[in-house]
């Protein structure tokens, strides 16, 4: 415990070095200095709060949310000065919120705690004192000897020591870690792998020295020495000697490891890192009115301070006779007389802000987000994939939208590879029946007849079929001599698992050519040529890397020559090129990317004998050094594959995923720029753009490519914007590439962003990850500040993913990284029309909607409060008894609210995704604009004017309106306000209601409904265990009088006609797209009026009013008035089209 505080302080970090050294089966050395390094144990903690710190930690989150400390510091002054209100008005809706806050957070902390038990406590095999021993996950050391069974997860990070194949190879997936469902073959050194039992693990002396933990999945760096008969040998060890906790053994028995990294020290673990937290516009806007009533309050506080002191001026108002002051106030100071005044006044004025704002946004960002998943729209049948939430806080930012950044394979395109054409020694090919053909040339080849290679023809197909790392999966698979008599014997059982689709199509176009790859051990490959059967030796693997751009294996042929394969993009293959048909390939690599084919360079090396043991040397120093392996592996790299030897080129199509061109259209319709980031070549990644409909083909494609210098690029970035200028009648679309981005945004960035914003499409091609993410930033950090949304499917976009206000990741065969990293995750790229603009758009009419209304009816419920001060000569005498204050947010109005910011629709769905146009109303945040905030405010104060001196002018100087003659006290007065503004709230919110469900009804009427029948039993018995009673009875006389029946009634409809007028007469004169969609889907059933509160049997609350407004018009057609629900609807019901968001009937209400 001690050791954990001091790190926590930072005292005590827990790793003083770089590197760890782990020693197997913990044979640590004997001598007296050794000091043995303290390491994290195997425990995986997920959870947030213990029993013992949940209680602190969790008030301690809560109170640093402005309102709820700026609640708990009022109630605090109730309980220490003397208030006009009991400390309970705001105890308790201040102790409901933190409740159900800290309810929710527990529960989800449990369910936390509980699947951590679970890992924790699964039974592993360790080797210990020479025998296999049970023990749980959570007991297993650093150092520790695990065993692993066939299908079972590895309990830690492992450098595998040996498996039950000969070799010591294993195969293994990584689903669970990046959603990758091909099989990866990792590796153990020799001088371990022949320890396949338990006695000869124990007699193994061994030393492990390996980086620190980093979250990298795909990086590790160490090494290990063996001690055997008193000689040293060290072995470099790599991501391909490293199992994965997490990760699943596959197609072996069993395998033997030690564990090197435990508990949240696993590269598992360090990914669980959370993700930076990102706000909705809405969210800080709600922040900027909290702060602007907050203003408000402390203004009508002190105005109300200032006023009854100058009120008090006057001897006959500061001490009447009814009121003597005690010698104590006489003579207290003045200063802590006023501060009293004014925290009192502030206790009386502070429902101004609305505490249980925060709760009910929560509940319906969380239950509006069960949405999105119960969507049959958004359900991919194909894969049995439904759209998931991963953060609901940003479910109305989804409606806006400005831009668009997205990946293109996989994301654009369905990532299924097939091989078309390619060009060997200068001469195109293509894939007829099997066959390869020269271009221009028929298959008129007889069936059964296999057509002799030329060399150039069978190296390039040998090299295609070696220059990879796919595996090969069999029913059952017992080592290489097994794949070897699968691939001889019965080839159907035979499937090729890949990292990258492009490979697996590759191996297996060359298969159906004639030249296969039958399998690999790690040590041999062996290939089928014709039936001919050859064995290469596997020297090295040149891994792939983003910054080299290929990947290259070297070979020992069956003659003993040893060569160099490799391909990669023609950029990072071409410039190494010492001979071969150089020009003559570059144009077939452009032919096949104008085509729209995936293009990658192929060629070769032969090395002498003195030339590869330099090779070797260099490789071999690189891979065992610690420091700086990889600059170190990069430099030889480098040095290796230059001098290369072209042999050709392949295209591979990756075909469009279905309505891409429909939903880019809708999109821009929308008023939504699209910009497609892609690390794909120029010419291929203009074709798919030309294909996709993300260029038009009356576009003028400008390009800023190829770009060398700064003095260039500005020049370059001149021209363009002259262009745009000259032809501004045109639309323009920008491709870019990386390098040139790179001087752009160095020395050039404002004038970039103002061709950017000219150019409805731009494509930016040859795009590392991380430039991504500086583009998406550039954009968002733009001074227009628009809200930004990427959408992609590997892991090379989770960076851009990120950066991006709305994160979407597509569940795509390139893993799950995106998808784990999003906000939120679809199965196909058309799923995100509707995500946006249905989704979006209902999202967020009705967060913004509901924001706006908390504030109206708090203005409402405060200034009656405010005005009574002036007829109380600011005695601080409340208006509403006490459980009115309380219950008024909590009961009274909270339910109608909540229903509405659910399942209001203000245009049905199909309207909506017809209509795309209908998405611009309510960009930029219009919704919570200032001047819509303002309407909403000043509408409050001038409904709670009405409330207030309507009840006052009733009562004028003859308050004689009971039935036997006795005279309203201030009590009555002040439950007749609170009766005429709950009635007036709630109807309020029943007119702004679009689209009317049976819980629409059952709340809004029974809120009312509860308020009279709670004021009936609260006012009408004698409750012990109350102090005080003042409302006794008064509920009671207030409903049996005639003329206060009248008020309510008169008073309601003053303060709601006006708001049917005005609407009215806006939908009629000034209509908005989105009213004109209404008035269309309703033209053909019901009037347009009935479009602003219709309930779900065609009747409206304001039909009446509707008939009236519409006959005096002189465009009332009664035929369209009558239509009923009875009527023949091939559509879903009104309440199943709210759970799953189906296309609905435009005639439906």
């Amino acid at each position: 415990m001690l050791r954990w505080i001091r790190q926590q302080l930072g005292f005590d970090p827990p790793h003083q070095s770089e590197t760890r050294t782990v020693y197997i089966a913990n044979r640590f050395p004997e001598h007296d200095h050794y000091v043995p390094q303290k390491f994290a144990d195997n425990r995986i903690i997920s959870s947030k709060y213990t029993v013992w710190n949940f209680v602190p930690k969790n008030l301690f989150e809560q109170f640093r949310r402005i309102a709820n400390f700026y609640f708990l510091i009022i109630f605090l002054v109730q309980l220490m000065i003397d208030t006009p209100t009991s400390p309970i008005t705001s105890g308790l809706p201040l102790f409901f919120v933190i409740t159900v806050t800290a309810i929710k957070q527990g529960y989800e902390d449990w369910l936390r705690h509980k699947a951590d038990n679970e890992v924790n406590g699964a039974p592993v095999y360790v080797v210990r004192s020479g025998s296999l021993v049970q023990t749980k996950s959570k007991n297993i050391r650093v150092g520790d000897i695990v065993r692993v069974a066939k299908d079972e997860t590895f309990p830690a990070d492992l450098v595998l020591l040996s498996s039950d194949r000969e070799g010591g190879t294993c195969h293994i997936t990584t689903a669970s870690l990046d959603g990758e469902t091909n099989l990866k073959t990792h590796f153990a050194v020799p001088e371990t792998a022949v320890a396949q039992s338990v006695s000869r693990l124990e007699a193994l002396v061994a030393i492990i020295e390996c980086q620190q933990p980093e979250a990298d999945l795909y990086r590790f760096v160490g090494r290990i020495t063996v001690t055997q008969q008193e000689e040293e040998i060290v072995r470099p060890l790599g991501a391909e000697n490293l199992l994965l906790r997490g990760a699943r053994l596959k197609n072996t028995k069993e395998i033997f490891g030690v564990a090197v990294y435990t508990g949240m020290e696993a590269k598992m673990a360090l990914n669980y890192k959370c993700k930076s937290q990102k706000r909705s516009a809405v969210e800080k806007s709600m922040n900027t009115f909290l702060l602007i009533y907050l203003g408000i309050l402390l203004f009508e506080a002190v105005l109300s301070t200032i006023l009854k002191y100058a009120w008090q001026a006057e001897s006959k108002w500061d001490e009447p006779w009814y009121n003597q002051k005690t010698e104590q106030d006489r003579n207290s100071s003045k200063i802590l007389r006023f501060i009293s005044d004014f925290l009192a006044f502030l206790v009386l004025y502070n429902f101004i802000i609305p505490i249980s704002l925060y709760v009910t946004v929560e509940m319906q960002k969380f239950l509006g987000s069960f949405f999105i998943g119960w969507d049959i729209d958004l359900y991919h049948e194909e894969t049995d994939q439904k759209a998931q939430v991963n953060t609901s806080d940003l479910n109305e930012e989804l409606g806006q939208v400005e831009y668009v950044f997205t990946d293109k394979t996989g994301t654009l395109t369905e990532n299924e590879m097939q091989f078309r054409e390619c060009s060997i020694n200068g001469i195109k090919y293509h894939e007829i029946n099997g066959k390869l053909v020269p271009e221009g040339t028929t298959d008129d080849y007889p069936d059964g007849y296999l057509p002799r290679l030329s060399g150039e023809e069978e190296l390039f197909l040998k090299a295609v079929s070696l220059c990879h790392t796919v595996q090969i999966s069999y029913d059952q698979t017992d080592g290489l001599e097994d794949s070897f008599r699968h691939a001889n014997g019965i080839s159907s059982q035979m499937e090729y698992y890949a990292s990258s689709p492009d490979e697996k199509a590759l191996v297996e176009a060359t298969k159906r050519i004639g030249v296969t790859f039958a399998g690999s051990n790690g040590e041999n490959m062996e290939i089928k040529t014709f039936g001919r059967s050859e064995k290469y030796k596997l020297l090295h693997v040149l891994e792939f890397d983003a910054n080299r751009r290929r990947m290259s294996v070297i070979l020992q042929t069956p003659s003993g020559e040893k060569v160099l394969f490799t391909k990669g993009a023609e950029s990072s293959i071409l410039p190494f090129i010492r001979s071969g048909e150089i020009e003559k390939t570059r144009v077939h690599v452009d032919e096949f990317a104008l085509k729209g084919l995936r293009t990658l360079v192929v060629a070769c090396r032969h090395f002498t004998p003195e030339e590869y043991q330099e090779v070797d040397r260099r490789l071999q120093e690189a891979r065992t050094a610690l420091q700086q392996r990889e600059e170190r592996l990069a430099e030889v790299f480098s040095f290796i594959e230059k001098d290369l030897e072209l042999l050709g080129a392949t295209g591979v199509e990756d075909k469009l995923q279905e309505k891409v061109q429909e939903t880019i259209e809708s999109l821009r319709l929308a008023g939504i720029k699209v910009w497609v980031l892609t690390g794909d070549k120029h010419e291929t990644a203009v074709s798919v753009s030309l294909s996709c409909g993300h260029f038009h083909r009356t576009m003028n494609i400008l390009e800023l490519v190829q770009q060398k210098s700064d003095n260039e690029c500005a020049e370059q970035l001149r021209r363009l914007a002259r262009r745009i200028k000259d032809d501004h009648v045109i639309q323009h679309g920008l491709v870019v590439d990386g390098a040139s981005l790179s001087l752009a945004l160095r020395e050039h960035e404002k004038l970039f962003m103002d061709i950017c914003r000219n150019c409805p499409a731009v494509l930016c091609c040859r795009m590392a990850p991380l430039q991504k993410a500086k583009v998406v930033r550039l954009i968002k950090t733009s001074p227009e500040k628009p809200i930004t949304l990427a959408i992609g499917d590997g892991a090379n976009d989770v960076s851009m993913i990120q950066e991006a206000h709305v994160g979407i990741g597509i569940m795509g065969k390139e893993g799950r990284q995106a998808v784990r990293n999003s906000d939120y995750a679809i199965a196909r790229f058309r799923f995100l029309s509707k995500l946006l603009l249905v989704h979006g758009h209902f999202y967020y009419i009705r967060i913004a909607n509901l924001v706006q209304y908390f504030f109206y009816k708090n203005v409402c419920f405060i200034t009656p409060q405010f005005l009574y001060q002036f007829v109380c000569l600011f005695s601080q005498q409340t208006l509403y008894d006490s459980v009115y204050l309380t219950l008024y947010n909590i009961s009274f109005t909270s339910l109608p609210i909540l229903v509405y910011s659910l399942f209001e629709q203000l245009v049905h769905p199909h309207v909506l995704q017809s209509k795309p146009a209908l998405y611009r109303d309510i960009s930029k945040n219009s919704l919570l604009s200032f001047k819509s905030f303002l309407y909403w405010t000043l509408l409050g104060f001038s409904h709670a004017l009405v409330f207030f001196f309507g009840s006052y002018l009733l009562m004028g100087e003859d308050t004689s309106l009971m039935g036997n003659g006795k005279m309203f006290g201030n009590w009555t007065f002040g439950t007749l306000v609170f009766t005429v503004m709950v009635i007036t709230v709630t109807l309020k919110l029943a007119l702004e209601t679009h689209f009317w469900t049976w819980m629409n009804h059952f709340v809004t009427w029974g809120s009312i409904a509860f308020y009279f029948i709670f004021s009936l039993f609260y006012g009408g018995i004698i409750w012990p265990f109350l102090h005080a009673q003042d409302m006794y009875f008064v509920f009671v006389q207030l409903l049996s009088s005639g003329s206060a029946w009248f008020a309510i009634i008169i008073i309601v409809i003053i303060c709601l006609f006006p708001d049917v007028i005005k609407k009215v007469l806006y939908r009629h004169v000034q209509p908005t797209s989105t009213q004109k969609a209404q008035h269309t889907e309703t033209h053909k059933g019901i009037s347009c009026l009935d479009a602003m509160c219709c309930f779900s049997d065609g009747e409206t609350a304001c039909a009446p009013v509707g008939r009236l407004m519409e006959r005096m018009m002189g465009r009332c057609n009664p035929s369209r008035l009558r239509r009923l629900w009875s009527d023949p609807d091939p559509f879903n019901s009104n309440d199943r089209s709210i759970l799953t968001l189906s296309p609905m009937e435009a005639t439906s209400c």
